[in-house]
């Protein structure tokens, strides 16, 4: 077991976050023909993390989506959810439907030991990674459950999240521009390879089966703070970007075949004239390439 397990519970809301409903007979089915995950999985009252992409593959919106009611509450970020329910509603067509915003919800977060679902608000496992913990939606301005957690605030989540390698979309890749892949889709539990069509799906299961991601989120740690948007750069090679940060180590979508290269060859890889190190999630199942060129 890590020692992240052992971190004390704690508890804060997530602000940055806001909420699209999906609703209707048709609620489903609408949905499974547009994200990148199994809508199958939230049968049980379970979440999944998923995207909706464009029909070349990149990532517009990412979102958790748990059941609720009739329907369906889409958990995604907040300055997103206008967007994100004009995009859905493109889609409607005939399906019976009906897509809202739901200002008058908000997300929270727990994690860290001795952690349990509480019964006065939706609460799911954050189904990326078990160490996230979970995710509530619950009434704007409502008091946080008494989880026996210590309060924290949304600085401390995401500190936490970049401890666990864990991207966030706008932060640490940007939108419409980033494959599912690029962000760790394939990682975390945010796209199933077996399900039916979805737009965007045959340049996922083509990047899948030909293994061409050649840019990922990985762990980077400076040798002094980081800045976000920061670029990366490998002697004067383009190697990516740095996104969210805590200090001196962050997370940044980089060129792993280049990195590869630079540290084959010795020369520093660099942010800002900050040099440093870049370090796999301890979930990742894909290794550093061989070095570009090679």
């Amino acid at each position: 077991m890590s020692h992240r397990a052992e971190e004390p519970c704690r508890i804060a809301s997530l602000p940055d976050r806001g909420l699209v409903r999906v609703s209707g007979p048709d609620a489903k089915g609408f949905l499974q023909g547009l994200v990148t995950n199994d809508m199958d999985k939230t049968h049980a009252g379970g979440a999944i993390h998923a995207g909706l992409l464009t029909p070349q593959g990149k990532i517009l919106f990412d979102f958790f989506v748990v059941p609720d009611g009739d329907g369906f509450l889409v958990d995604a970020p907040k300055d997103a959810v206008e967007a994100l329910a004009k995009r859905l509603s493109f889609y409607k067509l005939r399906a019976d439907v009906a897509i809202t915003e739901e200002p008058t919800l908000s997300v929270a977060a727990a994690w860290g030991t001795s952690l349990s679902l509480p019964d006065h608000a939706i609460a799911f496992a954050d189904p990326r990674l078990e160490a996230l913990g979970i995710r509530m939606i619950l009434p704007e301005g409502a008091a946080l459950p008494d989880a026996d957690c210590a309060s924290a605030n949304e600085a401390d989540y995401h500190a936490h999240r970049i401890r666990l390698g864990v991207p966030d979309g706008g932060r640490d890749y940007a939108y419409n521009e980033a494959f599912p892949h690029e962000a760790l889709y394939d990682q975390l539990h945010g796209v199933d390879f077996e399900k039916g069509c979805y737009v965007g799906q045959e340049v996922v299961s083509r990047m899948q089966h030909r293994g061409t991601a050649r840019k990922r989120v990985v762990h980077v740690e400076g040798d002094g703070p980081l800045e976000p948007g920061a670029d990366v750069e490998a002697g004067t090679l383009p190697v990516g970007r740095i996104g969210s940060v805590n200090g001196a180590r962050g997370l940044a979508l980089l060129r792993l075949d280049r990195v590869a290269s630079a540290n084959a060859k010795g020369t520093p890889t660099q942010a800002g004239g900050t040099t440093i190190t870049v370090r796999l999630p301890d979930f990742a199942t894909f290794k550093l390439p061989s070095a570009e060129g090679a």
